[in-house]
């Protein structure tokens, strides 16, 4: 029975090698620098409406409508894309289908950024691109409770969370360094996710699920019976409020530094490259050194993630801090490294622990649809808080202050999950059928 297990769940409980990994890594890479590069740098060029002095505050308002609301709508489609991926049944398998698919629409959607003006057009735009993004992102997710057992997945989760920091350097210091006008940015990150993402796709195992062995008689999965856990609601509202947390330290950034810091535009974009890089570099180390310590052998594997959960969140909030203490381009600099340290730990670990929460087999893209979901509306619905925010008080420490708050919340919100016990999916389903 343990094989029959096993065999529906994708490659169940054994470990994938250094080649999985890194075809994982180089796709959730490409994923976000096309997500990240356009928020982080050119969709606020394209929206800046004016200087110091002049309507800059209507820039950053606009920045805000475009990212949230064109979000909104690929956020919506992420579980829509898990579900329809959890019930595909074709020769290609059930996960490649869509995460070809999405890899494509998301590029599609790039051009049509780049090609058109005005806020209303750019996030119509956007919002090909985010639908695409939520498509390709729910697919690749679920291969991370199909094909790895719980050892393996604190690791995968680093590789995502570490391909989220280095995506925005790589995107950002594309343009950057290399001097490239909006559009021709627009044309090389479409290049980026239609090439790698489906070469990624096309490599990474995907059992067909046409070959895929039906649940045994008797058995308790049922759809959906992840989002009748508090244990699952718990992670995905306290992922929500530390995803906002957090989207208001770095969506706005661009903004913070030509009006917050009053830095000069021609050096604005080189202190952002620098500001990200430091990010990255913390982010990386941080995602990697949690995964690993998260995936050692525990009595309640559970409990040591929802501890690091937990850590990192509240370790989140001292950046806000550190900024609100003395707003300096120095300080900034301090600051973008305490939030790569908290925001990596926290990514990685709050998504193996998610995947130790599942219920439902059948529903692996769907439930993790929804926990990719958490971030990415926390992501989009950061700007439009951060802007109403800056509109309010004409500057920047009242969104500072509320991204400290939040991250403390999201912090104590991960203690309503409840771990005496409980044991991840796969290591539970060997125990009663072995």
């Amino acid at each position: 029975m343990t094989e029959l297990l096993d065999s529906h769940a994708g490659t169940g409980l054994k470990r994938v090698g250094p080649l999985w990994m890194t075809l994982f890594t180089v796709a959730w890479l490409a994923i976000w620098t096309i997500q990240l590069t356009p928020i982080q740098l050119l969709l606020p060029l394209q929206l800046d409406t004016g200087a110091l002095g002049e309507n800059w505050i209507g820039g950053v308002v606009w920045a805000g409508v475009v990212l949230s609301v064109g979000g909104l709508i690929g956020v919506i489609a992420a579980p829509m894309a898990g579900r329809w991926s959890d019930r595909t049944r074709s020769r290609w398998g059930r996960r490649r289908p869509w995460a070809i698919c999405g890899s494509l629409l998301s590029a599609i959607g790039l051009v049509l950024t780049g090609l058109v003006t005005g806020p209303v057009a750019i996030g119509g735009a956007w919002i090909v691109v985010s639908v695409g993004i939520s498509v390709a992102s729910a697919a690749f997710t679920a291969m991370i409770a199909d094909q790895l057992p719980a050892t393996q997945r604190g690791a995968a989760s680093a590789a995502s969370s570490s391909a989220q920091a280095l995506g925005v350097v790589v995107g950002v210091g594309t343009v950057v360094l290399s001097g490239l006008g909006i559009f021709e940015s627009y044309l090389v990150i479409a290049a980026i996710i239609a090439v790698i993402g489906v070469a990624a796709a096309l490599w990474l195992p995907d059992e067909p699920a046409h070959r895929m062995i039906a649940l045994a008689p008797g058995s308790t999965a049922r759809r959906s019976s992840s989002l009748r856990d508090s244990n699952f609601l718990w992670l995905l509202s306290s992922r929500l409020v530390v995803n906002i947390g957090n989207a208001l330290g770095t969506a706005l950034l661009l903004f913070f530094l030509l009006y917050g810091l009053k830095v000069p535009a021609a050096e604005a974009q080189d202190d952002l490259l620098l500001l990200i890089a430091v990010y990255t570099i913390f982010t990386v180390v941080s995602a990697v050194v949690t995964g690993f310590v998260s995936d050692r052998a525990s009595a309640n594997p559970v409990r040591r993630r929802r501890t690091l959960t937990v850590l990192s969140a509240l370790f989140g909030m001292v950046w806000g801090v550190v900024i609100l203490i003395s707003p300096s381009l120095i300080m900034t600099m301090i600051a973008s490294a305490l939030m790569g340290v908290g925001y990596g730990a926290y990514m990685t670990v709050s998504l193996a622990l998610a995947t130790d929460l599942l219920k439902d087999p059948e529903g692996h893209a769907h439930d993790l649809g929804l926990v990719n979901v958490s971030a990415q509306l926390g992501q989009l619905l950061g700007p439009l808080l951060g802007a109403g925010l800056v509109a309010v008080v004409g500057g920047f420490w009242l969104l500072q202050a509320a991204a400290v708050v939040l991250s403390a919340v999201g912090a104590i919100m991960t203690y309503g999950i409840k771990t005496p016990g409980l044991v991840p999916q796969a290591s539970a389903a060997v125990a009663r059928h072995s």
